[in-house]
């Protein structure tokens, strides 16, 4: 049985604090989702990814249909085996590549055909071989195909991308076959607010399961980017969870969950770890820096993670500044705890009824 229930709506925002029941077990919203694009959040194992916190994680279908092939993760036994992960897992269909790879993608109102960033070898993907694949791999939470923009995309440009993704999602409905998945339709349209709530009036009547925000966080402002969340959160279904994709700082998702939205992901918590860029409430600090060489306290007094019981910021600096991998990693766990923590936080400030308070003397 999959849903969505609302527990506890914040009294002084448009906050909501609920449960998605998967198939593969509950989750607590708003989310964070890491983000296992191949199938492994990168230098992260499944047991240090609970630790962190995580329940939801992200792959991603572009990238598993190049390495290792459909074929090979079902013979292997699915997704949830591959990534020895018993909980739930979404899959983008694939859209965002329609704009972070468009040097390499031919696209039409049919689908669009990929030179792989691999080898070079041509690959098509359309709204039904999306939704097929993550059919076949037994997700949680399968995502339409649709087609992201880059912001500053011209008014005629940004009204054939959002035809085109909702000529896509009545597509990808119609071949969703997969009883214990649910199926997100995604609202495009940039920043452009008429065009979101032609995109998202025409998705609701389609019907999903939940709606997602994609398009963002791709060049444009935060005070635009949340401008046009909260406009587009307006004409989305209250009792159905709400998505925004790609996204992001400490500061987007507070404002995002605050404007309605429900579920994050984003690289940004392993991607800042690998390059020695770690969060803390107190502000961010560079490992490599110099201030930190002798060091001996660790990087959040605080953090219950691993790295913080047992590392010092002394030791991290070195182990960057050395090229040894357990730097990255170690980074990368506190990250991650980092982010859990944040909407762990946030969730019992809605609860609550105190998140704008809360949220007004956060400063990430």
């Amino acid at each position: 049985m999959t849903g969505f229930e609302i527990l506890h709506q914040d009294s002084s925002s448009a906050a909501r604090l609920g449960v998605l029941t998967t198939a593969h077990g509950p989750v607590e919203t708003p989310v964070f989702m890491p983000v296992g694009t191949a199938g492994a959040v990168k230098g992260i194992t499944p047991q240090q990814l609970e630790e962190t916190g995580a329940g939801l994680i992200l792959a991603n279908t572009y990238h598993l249909l190049l390495r290792p092939g459909i074929e090979t993760i079902e013979k292997i036994g699915g997704l949830h085996k591959l990534m020895a992960w018993n909980h739930p897992i979404l899959t983008d269909s694939g859209g965002y590549q329609v704009f972070s790879l468009s040097p390499l993608a031919k696209i039409d109102d049919d689908g669009v055909e990929f030179a792989s960033h691999v080898d070079g070898a041509k690959v098509y993907l359309n709204a039904e071989i999306a939704t097929d694949i993550q059919n076949r791999l037994g997700v949680d939470i399968a995502m339409c195909f649709d087609q992201c923009t880059p912001f500053g995309m011209g008014t005629p440009q940004l009204e054939e991308a959002v035809s085109r993704s909702l000529l896509w999602a009545e597509r990808a409905k119609r071949a969703h076959a997969n009883p214990d998945q649910m199926l997100f339709g995604i609202v495009q349209g940039g920043t452009n607010l008429d065009l979101r709530t032609h995109c998202a009036r025409e998705l609701v009547k389609t019907g999903f399961d939940g709606y997602a925000i994609g398009g963002l966080s791709v060049g444009e402002a935060h005070d635009d980017m949340i401008k046009t969340v909260a406009h587009t959160t307006k004409f989305l279904p209250a009792e159905q969870p709400r998505y925004l994709m790609g996204v992001g700082t400490p500061k987007d998702i507070i404002a995002a969950v605050m404007a309605g939205v429900d579920m994050f992901d984003c690289v940004l918590p392993t991607r800042n770890g690998r390059n020695a860029f770690v969060f803390t409430e107190s502000g961010p600090l560079r490992l490599r820096n110099n201030a930190h060489m002798d060091d001996p306290r660790p990087i959040e007094a605080d953090c219950d993670c691993y790295c913080c019981r047992t590392y010092s910021r002394g030791a991290l600096r070195h182990f960057f500044n050395s090229g040894e991998m357990l730097g990255p990693i170690l980074a990368s766990i506190h990250n991650l705890t980092f982010y859990q923590r944040l909407m762990k936080k946030i969730r019992q400030a809605i609860k609550n009824d105190q998140l704008r308070e809360w949220a007004k003397i956060i400063d990430y």
